[in-house]
């Protein structure tokens, strides 16, 4: 049998990099020997996710695994992210770690982007989650005793009530008509407290819940886009 390929993981915090770290874990084909995270410095808090960093390290704690994190500034253009990101890539290269695992599932523009920027830094993407239906996968997130609480919505997809809430059976009965369970369009994101690969599960409380608004893409029907974020506090 061959050794296995050192690689290290994009660790969002949320459910899909949970289920997709856990079968690169499984994996007698790969090494996870260190996770990846990126931060909006100005908040302190994961980027797209906006988890307090005390939450994030809880969940490093149960872990245990080596991690770094990208720091960013607020609203970074693509130029800032892009090297700031090539510099923590390379320095998991420089470390002999040659494959990078992702949670993306379906969105195809997205993959090659994410392709074409890790091999023109000589570091292959590996994707465990790629192709496979949604309620599948959340299926298998369940009977695996992961958990997961949805702490950021889309305000243009969906009303305030979805955001704060668990993620279960239930949440996906009550999403609207064309918002993918996975919420792998944007729609929302989660923080996975629980997994088979946790220590023990990580402990929090609910803060408040807040609309923030940013200035939308070009082209964009409106002017700024809304999102809902329920602020987890530590226990």
């Amino acid at each position: 049998m061959p050794s296995p390929q050192p690689a290290f993981f994009h660790w969002s915090t949320g459910k899909d990099s949970a289920l997709a770290l856990w079968r690169m874990l499984q994996n007698p084909a790969y090494r996870i020997e260190h996770l990846l995270t990126t931060f909006n410095t100005h908040h302190d808090r994961v980027s797209m996710h906006g988890l307090r960093r005390s939450l994030f390290e809880a969940q490093m704690q149960r872990i245990g695994l080596p991690y770094s994190t990208v720091e960013l500034p607020e609203q970074p253009d693509m130029v800032t992210y892009e090297t700031a990101l090539q510099e923590a890539v390379l320095a998991q290269k420089a470390q002999g770690r040659t494959l990078a695992g992702l949670g993306d599932i379906f969105l195809e523009d997205l993959r090659q982007y994410r392709e074409k920027q890790h091999q023109a830094w000589g570091v292959q993407p590996v994707f465990p989650l790629w192709g496979e239906d949604s309620h599948k996968l959340l299926d298998e997130f369940w009977q695996g005793g992961f958990q997961a609480i949805v702490i950021c919505t889309d305000a243009q997809k969906l009303d305030p009530s979805f955001c704060g809430r668990l993620l279960d059976e239930a949440f996906v009965r009550d999403l609207p008509t064309g918002v993918d369970p996975c919420g792998e369009n944007g729609e929302f994101h989660t923080f996975c407290f629980a997994a088979p690969f946790f220590k023990s599960p990580v402990d929090f409380q609910m803060g408040e819940k807040v609309l923030k608004t940013y200035p939308a893409p070009a082209g964009s029907a409106s002017a700024t886009l809304g999102f809902w974020f329920c602020d987890l506090l530590p226990s």
